[in-house]
């Protein structure tokens, strides 16, 4: 992993909670038809997608170090992608969708370590190494592009979830497996899509997430993102880059092309299906104005109830900031209200206050392990603003000293003082007090049997975000996946046709043996009938080499096309090139 991780300064950075993500790619683990898999469809966008893509396609895949020949080795593709800003990792399908943006902030692709069955060559819905390496990284180079991607990240790992946010996105995995991987049961596909539609009409029910609003926005753009006019649109999105049928049904008339505008977060995507519709933006810098107008209403940047309430329904340690900078962190689970006015916020279970991101002495989860409870709102008669010590002693404010607060909302602090918390400007965050009662008329909010309490010295909620504001606070969790990649075991079927790819890409590469290529022919035409694929690179060698045999391929090819009705565009495509 280290020696990975040095092939790219923007790797070195990642913070260690994104690690657990990152899979070896085992280049050797790819397959001869693997790589042909991966030929035919670059040949196949190299011919189209010049026509149709946003900017220079080729000369996008060398700024990304990707060739048409064979499957990207990140190692190579990662000193390369540095030079315009990014890095690439390897990650076992799909991943959490907040793991994903924190990724894409930190400028980092992550790219699934496996690529597509040969019968799903046109399209899949498992994310794969076509998709991401031959999607994404050709618009990488491209600086508003870049920016957009890279802001997405950060903007979008900051948005809240909801617990049918993580049931979606753990079934749409299990169902992407299901369907990519060999020998799986109709039954067990049709019953995983059920379970996909049942959580969809859920969420139909409920209000969007603000994860849920980025999800749409993101694929809306950058997986199925069209750019120019509604009458001459390009494409730049990747699923569309990536995928020779939609690249190609996507510009016909079926779909239906809108402009696109912040009214895209509302507009829901299924993944399993090609897109009824797609949105056309007129620039980059466009996609970015649209972004942070749809970000000012997130609550990383909203705050108020609404900034309390996305934390407390996350049910996941998250952050509330108070406008004086104080950061808290931990599972909120209250916002107490009397009289429909917010008074005090709660915690339970360990919470560590922050500033600026790091974690207060003396105030970290182990001191604060059962919880935290902060007022709201002006205390009468008191301005805590920029207070420094010297102006707290002025009003009677210092360590030993008993104080009453009384705050506009009727919440009463009585207690003495202990100790001052200061931030870099020597300005008080918190007043921490002994033998303290914090009261709403007769109910208790804080007892003076349960030990310090400490006040924080400001009036409200300015932001919240789902994460610790210093990640060291809390001890790392693996996230552990419901549904698991099925790895292929080949049969001695599978291995024999492998070893006939790989004689081919020899020949093919090496220009030699080329009376080998017959006899393969032969062999094929007797036992594997139907391997359509290799036949095209026997007849693309054969052709190109003016070897006798080609004439015979090529009409063998005609056959099995007029035989096998599913096959017939994709050899009818292979020929075209040839």
């Amino acid at each position: 992993m280290n020696d990975f991780l040095s092939t790219n300064s923007h790797l070195k950075s990642l913070p260690s909670h994104l690690l657990q993500y990152i899979v070896d790619q085992d280049y050797e683990a790819y397959t001869p038809i693997n790589h042909s898999v991966w030929r035919y469809v670059m040949k196949q966008n190299l011919n189209y997608l010049p026509k149709v893509i946003f900017g220079d396609y080729l000369n996008g895949l060398n700024e990304a170090g990707i060739t048409v020949d064979k499957i990207p080795n990140l190692y190579g593709m990662n000193r390369i992608l540095q030079k315009v800003g990014w890095a690439a990792v390897c990650v076992d399908g799909f991943i959490p969708p907040k793991a994903f943006m924190e990724f894409q902030a930190h400028r980092v692709l992550v790219i699934a370590a496996d690529i597509r069955q040969i019968n799903h060559i046109e399209y899949t819905p498992a994310p794969d190494i076509l998709h991401e390496a031959a999607g994404h990284a050709p618009i990488i180079p491209n600086e508003s592009y870049s920016e957009y991607l890279q802001l997405f990240g950060d903007i979008g790992s900051k948005a809240f979830s909801s617990s049918t946010d993580l049931q979606l996105f753990e079934s749409i995995r299990n169902l992407s497996i299901l369907k990519e991987a060999p020998g799986v049961s109709k039954k067990l596909i049709n019953k995983s899509q059920k379970e996909v539609e049942s959580i969809q009409e859920r969420a139909k029910k409920e209000d969007l997430s603000e994860m849920s609003m980025i999800r749409n926005l993101h694929w809306w753009t950058v997986e199925y993102g069209l750019i120019g006019t509604l009458k001459n649109p390009k494409i730049y999105g990747a699923g569309l880059l990536s995928s020779i049928g939609e690249s190609v049904w996507c510009m016909s008339k079926e779909v239906k092309k809108i402009n696109y505008n912040i009214n895209a977060c509302k507009v829901n995507f299924d993944i399993t299906k090609p897109q009824p519709q797609l949105f056309v933006t007129p620039s980059f810098e466009y996609l970015i104005d649209v972004l942070n107008q749809f970000s000012n209403n997130m609550a990383y940047k909203r705050g108020g109830e609404y900034s309390i309430e996305q934390a407390i329904s996350s049910k996941k340690i998250s952050t509330c900031v108070y406008n004086n900078g104080l950061q808290i962190s931990g599972i909120f689970t209250d916002l107490i209200k009397k009289k429909n006015i917010s008074i005090y916020l709660k915690t339970l279970g360990p919470t560590s206050l922050s500033y600026k991101n790091k974690e207060i002495k003396k105030h970290g989860s182990n001191f604060h392990k059962d919880g935290f409870g902060a007022p709201l709102g002006k205390i009468i008669n008191y301005e805590l603003s920029n207070l420094n010590l010297d102006k707290c002693k002025s009003l009677g404010l210092y360590i030993g000293s008993k104080i009453s607060f009384k705050y506009e909302t009727g919440l009463q602090i009585d207690g003495k003082i202990c100790d001052f918390v200061l931030n870099d400007n020597e300005e008080v965050l918190l007043i921490s007090f002994v033998n303290c009662n914090v009261k709403y008329g007769e109910e208790y909010l804080f007892k003076e049997e349960w030990g310090q309490f400490d006040l924080v010295v400001s009036e409200k909620i300015i932001s919240s975000f789902p994460s610790p504001a210093d990640i060291s606070s809390f001890a790392e969790k693996k996230y552990n996946y419901k549904s698991q990649t099925i790895k292929i075991n080949y049969s001695l079927k599978d291995e024999k046709i492998h070893s006939l790819y790989k004689k081919v890409e020899e020949i093919r590469t090496k220009k030699i043996k080329f009376t080998d290529l017959e006899k393969i022919f032969r062999d094929l035409k007797l036992q594997h009938s139907e391997e359509w694929l290799l036949l095209l690179e026997i007849y693309e060698i054969s052709k190109l080499n003016d070897l006798t045999i080609y004439p015979e391929v090529k009409d063998y090819l005609s056959i099995l096309s007029k035989n096998r009705k599913d096959l017939s565009k994709l050899i009818y495509d292979g020929l075209k090139l040839l």
